[in-house]
């Protein structure tokens, strides 16, 4: 049931949105989770989801009340996720807020997985605390936070995002000999800090080949998302740049049934793991089985063109440069998105066009010369 709330408790609820993006790129598949401990109008504790395996943000914020010298006693807790009851990494959050003897609990947003949905706002009740879920702005905000781990939870697959650079006459490839770059350099450094953020990103086979990509975040301490290579028939060289990175981050392959056993034995042996599937969503379901919960898509209008075909696409990031490119005979660089989808059963098939997907909402902003273009799909 959604409680009224007065402006200084939703001002919590920010602040808690706040510190849940500490752990951003660090946490998953566990939740992005802020937590804020208040008594007569006072802060006395904070604290947030820092690393995977770490003290969930209750347990933190707790923690922070006792060095603080304070008692949470009677306080109440504000939260961005409802508290977990079920032993994981780490014991459940309800256990800690009923022995810190807390009051009341303020929670943004539901937790959609079949481990906990109610189980811990349940038990707090139960033990004499005072339950309230949020409404309006912050819940909205606080869905939005993790909609990964929730799309995960409730359909087992990764949130899909895409993203695409372009010129303002819809080209996403330079001509030969030209810089190979369309987006400014303030927009390659925030693909970096996405790709940090993301479990997995992929390219198709294309990409791979035309521009041997390392696929790697070029940002000091960012936990590395595994390389995914949709490579149907296992052409990915063994002198690739990926390859020759494994101990940078992991490279998995997804190939078709009928890629040749001699290919994905040598790539098995240069030490890629192949993920046989038979179509994009099959792909992603497996995908979802190893806890990834997010993929960055990245690379190739092919696999661009697949993923939307498939209703796949949860999300789109889109830098448009200001400059116009033209277009080369052959059409090579024409449009962002191909008319040929990949086919895991095959390396490519003709398909009908994409159904016309319209976004629930879209934003614009500017990053250096560039406008980016976000636009979402779904809400989980």
């Amino acid at each position: 049931m959604d409680t009224e709330l007065k402006a200084t408790e939703r001002d919590h609820l920010r602040r808690a949105l706040e510190l849940a993006e500490g752990g951003r790129g660090r946490v998953s598949p566990n939740p992005l989770v802020g937590a804020v401990v208040v008594r007569d109008e006072r802060v006395i504790g904070e604290g947030f989801h820092a690393e995977l395996g770490g003290p969930h943000a209750e347990r933190a914020a707790l923690a922070d009340c006792r060095e603080r010298g304070e008692d949470p006693a009677g306080a109440t807790m504000y939260v961005t996720l409802e508290p977990c009851a079920h032993q994981g990494r780490q014991p459940p959050c309800v256990e800690a807020i009923l022995e810190a003897g807390v009051g009341r609990v303020v929670i943004a947003s539901d937790d959609p997985s079949e481990k906990a949905a109610g189980r811990g706002p349940g038990i707090l009740r139960d033990g004499g605390v005072e339950v309230g879920f949020a409404s309006g702005a912050e819940a909205t905000a606080a869905r939005r936070l993790n909609q990964p781990f929730r799309k995960h939870a409730r359909t087992g697959l990764p949130l899909v995002v895409l993203k695409m650079a372009m010129s303002l006459d819809g080209q996403t490839a330079t001509a030969p000999g030209d810089s190979p770059w369309i987006s400014g350099p303030e927009s390659r450094e925030l693909v970096h800090r996405w790709r940090a953020e993301h479990d997995a990103i992929a390219v198709g086979i294309g990409t791979a080949l035309a521009d041997d990509p390392l696929l790697t975040a070029r940002i000091e301490g960012a936990r590395q998302p595994t390389r995914v290579i949709f490579d149907s028939q296992a052409r990915l060289p063994l002198d690739s740049q990926l390859l020759q990175t494994l101990d940078q981050a992991p490279v998995l392959i997804v190939t078709s049934p009928d890629a040749p056993n001699n290919r994905t034995s040598s790539l098995k042996d240069a030490g890629a793991e192949i993920l046989v599937a038979t179509d994009i969503e099959s792909a992603l379901r497996e995908l979802g089985r190893r806890e990834i919960t997010s993929l960055f898509l990245e690379g190739g209008k092919t696999l661009a063109a697949s993923f939307i075909s498939s209703a796949q696409v949860d999300e789109s990031r889109t830098f448009v440069a200001p400059m116009l490119l033209g277009q080369d005979k052959g059409d090579r660089r024409a449009g962002p998105v191909s008319d040929t989808g990949l086919s895991l059963a095959g390396e490519s098939s003709a398909s009908s066009p994409p159904a016309r997907v319209t976004a629930l909402e879209s934003m614009l902003q500017q990053v250096g010369e560039d406008t980016l273009i976000t636009a979402r799909y779904k809400e989980w």
